[in-house]
């Protein structure tokens, strides 16, 4: 039997009707070899039974996940790459939750806008990072000029200089600069060009890439929508993480961080506070000053429902500092803590609404318990201990929002709107304030 040509491109095509041969979508993507356009793709099929389920292993446990690509997202100037850099001097020296908790790891930063001189090895030294394990990422061509690093086009030396100092993780810094001036990040086909090729390199390498981009300006509410460009971003990405202002603190100084997706891990994961301190560095031509990172705890509410709050009227903050002054009375009449229900009940006759009520709560950090049953709900003072808590079982020492493992048994309500709806019904869920300070 004779072998069949493969069917070429202007096979089928009446020339009378076509004055050019059709579009090959994927043409220019992969040169053929030798004009032989089978050996250029192929059709792989796999059985399932074939594939090895694994367990999900974190570069930064129940947040950031290895082999994956994860987004820090927020508006400019809010922290982001002083967040970073307290990231990679966890990793470097080993004592960041995860996989490599005990094992310094080297980390890849390629930061496009600020100066390494003087922003970001002043901004490592003060998150106490071993710079021997820290390395700039740069690109040169063959004629030696220094270029950007280019996705997809650049992956495979990526992929080797990974491998050659086994690094536990990449930081793009932004990422948007780094996708390919010949693709159009707002076209979810071209950042999927230039992204799912990065996070296969990146499942193969057992690298975790963290890129940061900013938000958009569309005053939208949803931190998933306020990343700028493509939807794609935010689909690829296992898990995203947002940076924003406390629309609760009335100094403006502190930040909240939040994970607002996480598909491999915990959906109810804690929102962290955290302030930017100045901080100086000494150099060999004087004191360069810095910024240095701070946690200050654990904050009630999701990421999400801090972004609803920014954008609420200013009147509306004002009510809540007024309820603030009245709540606080309120219970330090009441022996420190006092029944949700009546809290609610006397603060509507001196005219403080539920809403600015629960504001006040979360900016006065107060503490909630829900006790016996049916379930009653008290807000306390911080440090007021309940003399109903006999009839809790014991609570133990519950994680901190950094060292939370991932194994912890199934999402917890939250413990702030959910308890306080119908009959208040809701387990408690209070964790401690993450103690966990930049070394």
């Amino acid at each position: 039997m004779t072998a069949q040509p493969m069917p070429g491109p202007w096979d089928g095509v009446d020339p009378d009707h076509h004055s050019e041969p059709p579009v090959d979508p994927w043409a220019g993507d992969v040169p053929p070899e030798d004009g032989d356009e089978a050996a250029v793709r192929r059709i792989v099929l796999t059985p399932a039974s074939a594939i090895k389920p694994r367990r999900v292993a974190w570069c930064w446990d129940g947040r950031i996940a290895l082999g994956t690509l994860a987004l820090l997202a927020g508006p400019e100037g809010r922290g982001k790459s002083t967040l970073s850099a307290w990231i990679t001097a966890r990793i470097t020296r080993g004592d960041l939750p995860g996989e490599h908790l005990g094992r310094g790891k080297a980390v890849l930063i390629c930061a496009a806008e600020d100066s390494w001189e003087h922003t970001i090895v002043p901004r490592l030294m003060a998150a106490d990072a071993d710079l021997d394990q820290v390395f700039r990422v740069d690109v040169r061509t063959a004629d030696d000029i220094a270029v950007g690093l280019s996705l997809p086009r650049d992956l495979h030396a990526l992929e080797r200089a990974a491998a050659d100092t086994g690094a536990a993780l990449l930081i793009l810094d932004p990422l948007m600069s780094r996708i390919s001036e010949n693709l159009d990040t707002h076209r979810d086909g071209d950042v999927r060009r230039a992204l799912e090729p990065l996070v296969a390199i990146a499942d193969r390498a057992h690298l975790s890439i963290l890129g940061l981009i900013h938000h958009n300006k569309s005053g939208s509410a949803d931190p998933l929508q306020l990343v700028m460009a493509s939807k794609a971003f935010t689909a690829v990405a296992r898990s995203v993480h947002s940076v924003i202002d406390d629309p609760d603190d009335e100094d403006g100084q502190r930040r909240l961080f939040g994970t607002p997706k996480n598909n491999l891990g915990r959906g109810d994961l804690p929102t962290l506070g955290f302030t930017v301190a100045g901080h100086p560095i000494e150099t060999d031509d004087g004191t360069a000053w810095t910024g240095r990172l701070h946690w200050t705890g654990e904050v009630d509410g999701t990421i999400a429902e801090a972004m609803r709050r920014a954008g609420t009227d200013p009147d509306d903050r004002s009510a809540a500092t007024e309820a603030g002054t009245w709540l606080t009375d309120y219970l330090e009449g009441s022996g420190g803590t006092a029944r949700s229900a009546d809290i609610k009940k006397h603060g509507a006759a001196a005219g403080h609404s539920q809403d600015a009520l629960k504001r006040a709560r979360r900016r006065l950090k107060l503490t909630t318990e829900n006790v016996g049953f049916p379930r009653v709900t008290y807000w306390s003072l911080p440090g007021t201990q309940l003399e109903h808590q006999s009839e809790q079982p014991p609570r133990g020492d519950a994680p901190t929002a950094l060292t939370a493992p991932t194994g912890s048994a199934g999402p917890q309500l939250e413990q702030s709107e959910r308890s306080e709806q119908g009959a208040e019904t809701a387990a408690p869920t209070d964790a401690p304030i993450a103690k966990e300070t930049p070394r």
